[in-house]
């Protein structure tokens, strides 16, 4: 019976001790789980942008897993899925003439289009994230279709329904990551928008 208390202290010890640790240890666990790659490239074009670091890095994240080399089934390509006829009118819009679809795979040259691409519907959307999300997904004519539409939107400003499965999973996913990047690197990123 005295053996019996004395190992139920002890579990309770060690796991007190466990708890302890964690917590501690908490932040460098989400870290791992959610870590921010070409970090340097991402808070270099989200300043360039006027976009919060969080959100590029929540949507490359989405996007390609930071995968430089990612080709979705459409044919996006690189760390945030540009089509290239966007990498292409993106590049044009800059009033540069050097695009080609190589350019879609090189980390900097990705994240400059699509940050500047992300900050073009931001501006489009007036800042509003649900809409700048959905855009990235589906495209900004689809989101405008649907502002239109009296069954999605009540005043056509606000979207009240995502109507594409995948875009409204993806505007989950997004935002989900996006809280979750601004928890665990609050103090590691300046970023330019507060909350």
């Amino acid at each position: 019976m005295h053996s019996s208390n004395n190992r139920k202290k002890m579990i309770r010890i060690v796991v007190v001790v466990v708890c302890l640790l964690l917590a501690l240890n908490s932040r460098r666990i989400l870290k791992t789980l959610y870590p921010i790659h070409y970090y340097d490239l991402i808070v270099e074009y989200a300043e360039k942008y006027d976009l919060d670091p969080y959100l590029l890095a929540s949507i490359i994240r989405n996007e390609s897993g930071f995968n430089p080399n990612a080709v979705s089934i459409k044919g996006a390509s690189g760390l945030m899925q540009i089509m290239p006829l966007t990498g292409e009118w993106i590049t044009e819009s800059i009033g540069r003439t050097d695009y080609s679809d190589e350019m879609l795979f090189d980390p900097e040259k990705n994240i400059s289009l699509g940050a500047w691409y992300l900050n073009f519907l931001y501006n489009k959307f007036d800042g509003d994230l649900k809409l700048v999300i959905a855009a990235y997904n589906a495209g900004n004519g689809n989101v405008r279709t649907w502002l239109r539409n009296s069954e999605y939107s009540e005043d056509g400003m606000t979207l009240n329904i995502i109507p594409f499965p995948e875009t409204k999973t993806y505007f989950r996913r997004v935002s989900r990551d996006y809280k979750i990047y601004k928890i665990i690197y609050r103090e590691g990123i300046k970023y330019m928008f507060s909350e």
